[in-house]
């Protein structure tokens, strides 16, 4: 069975699959509650499906699947659980403050009717918000029973790290007893800026790191710099933000029709630009639908290598579309405008609003900048920031949109 997988690529993938092993998905026991009197009774498998492939894990000594369900959006879908766990893929990432904690109680909820299945689990949470050590072992013990779980696979002490000063020796000596403790395996902290990523590296005590990473960024000096110190340290890396935003233009249409010709979508694409880099152990991707489930289990199953010319497609959307596009290169934007050093947090939180269509998050998001950051934003002039963005964002424009629709 598993010599007949090798062979999948993006043309006889469901044909391969077959007809009743795709069916055993899509009619997955968690298709209804099992408490319903009138819930159909699952499927059973007739042959069991193709696992994604696992890399990895830094020098961790595990490995986890290249694909990671990244559960930010996933509230109480517990068929999209139960399709992952078909499909292989058991690394699965939220965070305390995702949907206002039901993320966590949605996975909870998953353990607790399937308690075999948490060993085969690769759990990564978020002590999102926390200030201080305290916050982080309440925000932990809270994600511990929300999860219905005794330990967490992957601890990102700092969600969103800007600054490696938060990286202190007391959240050092925190870590290495909540290791001792059993109630984290691995520690780390979630980033979307490549600047405290070598500095990290540097650390010793930084096991695993979430990184905005994807097609838009593998040009990127500082960012393959980075990257490379990671790497040669050990520090496993799992990238997020794989898709790079959706913009849509004419751009948009040409890379459509590039790869729908190719027989894939531009999603599956852009996931496996990013695998191609060895260095990279997983991506994290929102999959809140079987069909979602499927396509990138696909992607990351195909055996097919992107060509020079689908680089090239990649590499002139990003071009065409930058301007929609914040690459979190806090640095730049913070130094041309120091009163308001967040430009970097309002675009994440329009990301949120605009490409998740999560306003609860958006808001959430813009509402941790401090109170006396916000008042001030309206009163910058942005034009030293937008002419050294890389990206070339008009911001001043952007941030205003941010105060109108999320303040």
């Amino acid at each position: 069975m598993e010599k007949k997988y090798s062979k999948v690529n993006r043309r006889n993938f469901l044909k391969t699959i077959g007809a009743a092993g795709l069916g055993s998905v899509l009619a997955s026991n968690a298709s209804a509650e099992p408490n319903e009197p009138n819930a159909p009774k699952p499927a059973e498998p007739q042959q069991p499906l193709p696992q994604v492939p696992k890399r990895k894990f830094g020098k961790t000594g595990i490995e986890v699947p290249s694909l990671c369900l990244g559960a930010i959006q996933v509230t109480d879908h517990q068929v999209v659980f139960h399709s992952c766990a078909k499909w292989g893929v058991t690394y699965w990432d939220t965070a305390h403050g995702y949907t206002g904690g039901n993320s966590e109680l949605a996975i909870g909820k998953f353990i607790k009717a399937n308690p075999d299945m948490r060993k085969n689990l690769v759990i990564a949470t978020k002590a999102s918000r926390a200030k201080t050590v305290q916050e982080v072992e309440e925000r932990l013990q809270t994600s511990l029973q929300r999860m219905s779980t005794d330990y967490i696979d992957v601890y990102y002490g700092v969600h969103g790290l800007n600054d490696n000063s938060q990286l202190t020796d007391e959240l050092k000596t925190w870590a290495e007893n909540a290791k001792k403790r059993g109630v984290i395996r691995y520690f780390g902290f979630s980033t979307h800026s490549s600047v405290p990523l070598a500095p990290a590296a540097k650390l010793g005590w930084v096991d695993a790191i979430l990184v905005t990473y994807n097609f838009r960024l593998t040009k990127d000096e500082e960012m393959q710099k980075a990257i490379d110190a990671c790497d040669k340290a050990g520090v496993a890396l799992t990238a997020m933000k794989v898709q790079g935003l959706k913009v849509e233009n004419e751009s948009d249409q040409k890379m459509m029709d590039h790869f729908t010709q190719k027989g894939f979508t531009p999603g599956q694409a852009k996931i496996k630009a990013v695998l191609e880099d060895q260095r990279i152990a997983s991506v994290t991707v929102g999959m809140t639908s079987v069909a979602l489930v499927t396509e990138n289990a696909a992607a990351v199953l195909d055996k097919t290598k992107l060509g020079v010319d689908d680089k090239k497609v990649l590499e002139q959307y990003a071009d065409a579309t930058c301007s929609g596009y914040c690459a979190g290169c806090a640095h730049i934007c913070g130094a041309a405008v120091p009163e308001v050093a967040c430009v970097s947090e309002v675009m994440r939180s329009l990301m949120y609003y605009n490409s998740y269509g999560d306003k609860e998050m958006a808001k959430q998001a813009f509402a941790e900048i401090p109170a006396e950051v916000r008042a001030k934003l309206l009163k910058v002039d942005y034009r030293a920031a937008e002419a050294r963005c890389p990206q070339r964002m008009p911001i001043a424009k952007l941030v205003a949109q941010a105060v109108t629709q999320l303040a």
